[in-house]
């Protein structure tokens, strides 16, 4: 197995034959390269086992050999290569080792061999005529060369706008000819198994695919423990930051076998997909540890790094819900696949199934029927490896927009990576994320100062922390001018170059022309078209989409799922992937148990930080956190009260005690509540995001309760301070002989904070951020009645025990104990010697009120945690 010598700018290395070498701008790359002509993931080096090759990832640019662009090129002694520009590109010169050497040879642009995702022939489609109506009449056409998959013109250079790929009206019609590719690629797949033998066998059976190893390791006979972490003190180094420094340890038993063991990883490891803490491992069996896969072949450990480039696809699904007694098919057997580096177009009219499509595809709401395959593994079945390897990016923005846009990111990676991860290590990764998205010069703006194509940037920045091979979008241009609307997919289609594939929900139609495929759904949620964007329009008959989606609508009970499977475009595109047979019995997914990256305290820890920041970058926020209880506070004092909270010296009750009383209760439930009505539902979409990659229900709660809670507590403390300090109070306490007031005061601190787990129930339980105001009022009203204040509530069988329910009704009963309000107020002159046992001026009658206002907040803390489940991944919302 020969080496070969590779030189750039005068530094040479010599390449092993037992391993695969990366190029591009990543700082994770073999050779890395600072300059904007070259991809992220350009390309790789390998040797295939009878030669070196190079294999461009379907770079931007391009790579150049000899002039011409070549996306496979054979590599030898004498072969030069430039990236990205064929005369003055970043160079590289191969040569044969000192020892061994070997003639000088040109190695002539190879074409790329047939491939899901590469081109290597015109593309024939068979777009139907349409007249008058839904008919299927085919007839092929070329599609233009510069369309094709993965290839820009040599003119094109970087940061230039991609070239507008329009739809030619009358395209030249040529025999109709089988679908593309399929037999030269069973072929390819043929000769590959071949050469791979029962090695290749192990990984095709495990979703490898036909990769190449990325590093073979030999198992001697002496080496006992192998052990694997991202600590350069590791037998088996992983560079990737889902790693633990010190991850797992490989352990060869006295048999002979061998047994993994999780060393308290943060992200765990799993086998075939499952997670495992300690498990045996055969030769049919994959290990996975971040995003490097391994496999134990005789006595070699091979590793197999999923760095960007994986197939996906869609077989038969179906979701069905409960409608009216009845079953209501929101997706209807929708198969698809696509390639690698792709990207991937999803429109259709509302009610078309495009979200549930997604939320399908992502796992977050499994079909009930069929399968989502990663790279040829059952993504259901595995999501709880697989989840970090797709990123999402919901319409609604998944980071703070109060905060600069380094410090939403640095937070999020707080979140994201292993608690061993040091802080220099998360920066690196969000410097790099920042200059791949060309965010870098706006770091230290605010993410609201930005404009809504940038904010979508960041969303996206956001999910590439962890390297996902897969980018699901969910309307991202939504609200966004055309130009934005251009700026995002070309953002996308950069992405899908760089080495990701990239599906995208979309109802903008201007710049589909950037996309490598187009999924078209129809009304009920079947596929009504699938395949080149450039032909979609000629295959339904129309000149506009617009013509497309009214179709669809004057034609309701037309068979639009039906008339694409007797096209030419389904037997090129879809028809393999169709034919593949899966369980059509309902599929009864369990609730996913995810392993969190870091400790419970230390997502608590970060969650308040984080909180704590969005709150002081609003200072309005603050502000009216401290005016409206000292507001509040001073209404009270409005109300006249000739003898105070104290007894009337002449004998009689003082009713203005009762009224203060009430004034300052209900100041103390709408201050707190209003503090948190608002507060989970603006941050549904983060936490729905988050839940999904590892994050703690209750530290999420319980960093909003610790915040909220502080500033309910101050509030309260604000409102007692001012309505108590113009009053005359009694001259002795309860508890605090000498300082009434502090007892007092604790039962409207009391209240403000059981008011505010009251708001968190109202904000987990409303889906739009408009229905919280009115029901902050209902709950505010509500108090009044129950306090007990306005009429004699303890004699009313059935409105007395409700009212148990109401935190007003406790916190009037803190202070009323104090106050002896029993005595000090009658309601009812008929019934003078019947008192409220609730304001019983006793030590026992106070503990027991303020007990029960402790008690509520804690049931509510409770039902929001119950409540936090409906907002998550249908997958996990049981977990």
């Amino acid at each position: 197995m020969p080496q070969l010598v590779l030189e750039i700018n005068g530094q040479q290395r010599t390449l092993e034959p037992g391993r695969a070498y990366t190029i591009g701008r990543d700082p994770q790359a073999d050779f890395r390269f600072d300059d904007a002509r070259v991809s992220w993931r350009h390309a790789t080096i390998s040797f295939t086992g009878a030669a070196w090759q190079l294999e461009d990832h379907g770079s931007t640019n391009g790579t150049w050999i000899g002039g011409a662009r070549t996306l496979h090129a054979q590599l030898a002694a004498g072969t030069v290569l430039h990236l990205g520009n064929g005369e003055n590109g970043p160079r590289l010169v191969f040569s044969a080792p000192a020892a061994a050497p070997v003639p000088a040879q040109q190695a002539a642009p190879v074409q790329a061999p047939v491939q899901a995702g590469v081109q290597a022939a015109p593309m024939h489609g068979a777009p139907p005529q349409w007249q008058g109506g839904p008919q299927a009449q085919p007839q092929s056409y070329q599609r233009p060369p510069a369309q094709q998959h993965g290839y820009q013109p040599p003119a094109q250079q970087q940061g230039q706008p991609y070239p507008q790929q329009g739809y030619q009206q009358q395209p030249p019609a040529f025999p109709q000819q089988q679908a593309f590719g399929q037999q030269a690629a069973h072929q390819a797949a043929a000769q590959v198994a071949q050469q791979g033998g029962q090695q290749q066998q192990f990984a095709d059976a495990q979703g490898l695919g036909e990769r190449n190893p990325t590093m073979i390791r030999n198992l001697t006979a002496g080496m006992r423990i192998v052990r694997i972490g991202r600590a350069l003190d590791n037998d088996v180094v992983v560079s990737d930051l889902q790693v633990s420094r010190h991850h797992a340890e490989l352990r060869q038993l006295p048999d002979g076998r061998y047994e993994i063991v999780d060393l308290g990883s943060h992200n765990g490891i799993f086998v075939n997909g499952m997670p495992a803490q300690r498990q045996l491992l055969g030769p049919q069996d994959r290990l996975t540890v971040g995003h490097s896969s391994f496999q134990l072949v005789g006595d070699q450990l091979q590793e197999f790094i999923d760095n960007g480039p994986v197939s996906f696809s869609a077989h038969h699904l179906t979701v069905e819900v409960e409608h009216k007694g009845g079953k209501k098919i929101l997706l209807n057997d929708v198969s698809f696949g696509v390639p690698e580096k792709s990207l991937v177009a999803v429109i259709g009219p509302s009610g078309s199934g495009k979200s549930t499509l997604l939320r399908a595809l992502t796992g977050y709401r499994p079909a009930d029927r069929g399968e989502v395959l990663y790279d040829g593994r059952n993504l259901y079945k595995q999501f709880a490896e697989l989840r970090q390897r797709i990123g999402l990016v919901p319409q609604s923005e998944i980071l703070h927009k109060e905060l600069t846009v380094r410090t939403g990111l640095k937070y999020a990676a707080r979140l994201r990576f292993p608690g061993d991860t040091e802080p220099a290590e998360r920066q690196r990764r969000i410097d790099e994320v920042l200059y791949e998205l060309r965010l870098d010069q706006r770091a230290d703006n605010r993410i609201t100062a930005l404009s809504g194509g940038q904010q979508k940037r960041v969303s996206v920045a956001l999910e590439l922390l962890t390297k996902p091979s897969l980018i699901f979008l969910d309307e991202p241009t939504s609200g966004l001018d055309p130009g934005m609307d251009r700026e995002v997919m070309q953002m996308l289609r950069g992405l899908a170059d760089d080495g990701r594939t990239i599906l995208v929900v979309t109802h903008s139609v201007a710049e589909l022309a950037l996309c490598d495929r187009l999924l078209v759904m129809a009304p009920g949620g079947s596929v009504a078209y699938f395949g080149p964007p450039d032909e979609a329009l000629h295959f339904f008959g129309y000149e506009t989409w617009a013509d497309v989606f009214q179709a669809f609508e004057n034609y309701p009970e037309h068979d639009w799922a039906g008339r694409y499977r007797g096209s030419v475009h389904f037997q090129q595109y879809s028809a393999e992937v169709a034919a593949v047979s899966v369980q059509h019995a309902p599929v009864n997914h369990q609730p996913v148990q995810l392993t969190k990256p870091q400790s419970w305290g230390s997502q608590l820890w970060t969650l308040i930080r984080r909180y704590l920041s969005v709150i002081a970058s609003d200072r309005g926020f603050l502000a009216l956190s401290v005016l409206l209880p000292a507001v509040l506070g001073v209404v009270s004092t409005v109300v006249p009260a000739t003898h105070g909270l104290r007894p009337n010296p002449q004998g009689g009750s003082n009713n203005a005690a009762g009224t203060i009383m009430l004034v300052l209760a209900i100041g103390a439930c709408f201050s707190g509540a209003a503090n948190s009505v608002r507060e989970l539902i603006k941050e549904r979409a983060i936490y729905e995001r988050e839940r999904a990659t590892g994050l703690s229900r209750s530290a999420y709660l319980m960093s909003k309760i610790i915040v909220l809670g502080i500033f309910s507590v101050l509030q309260g403390a604000i409102i007692a301070g001012v309505g108590f300090s113009t009053r005359a109070l009694p001259t002795q306490g309860l508890i605090f002989k000498n300082a009434p007031a502090i007892e007092m005061a604790i039962g409207i601190i009391l209240l403000s904070f059981a008011s505010m787990m009251f708001g968190l129930v109202i904000s987990a339980l409303v889906k739009t951020a408009e229905k919280t105001m009115p029901l902050l009022v209902m709950f505010a009203i509500i108090q009044v009645v129950f306090t007990g204040c306005l009429f004699q509530l303890f004699d009313k069988a059935g409105l007395a025990q409700f009212a148990w329910l109401m935190p007003a009704r406790w916190g009037v009963a803190v202070v009323g104990t104090t106050l002896d309000l029993g005595h000090l107020m009658i309601l009812d002159p008929a019934h003078m010697n019947e008192h409220d046992g609730l304001w019983k001026h006793s030590v026992l009658q106070w503990s027991i009120d303020s007990a029960m206002l402790v008690v509520i907040s804690t049931a509510l803390a409770f039902l929001v945690l119950r409540l936090l489940r409906r907002h998550e991944p249908e997958v996990m919302q049981k977990g």
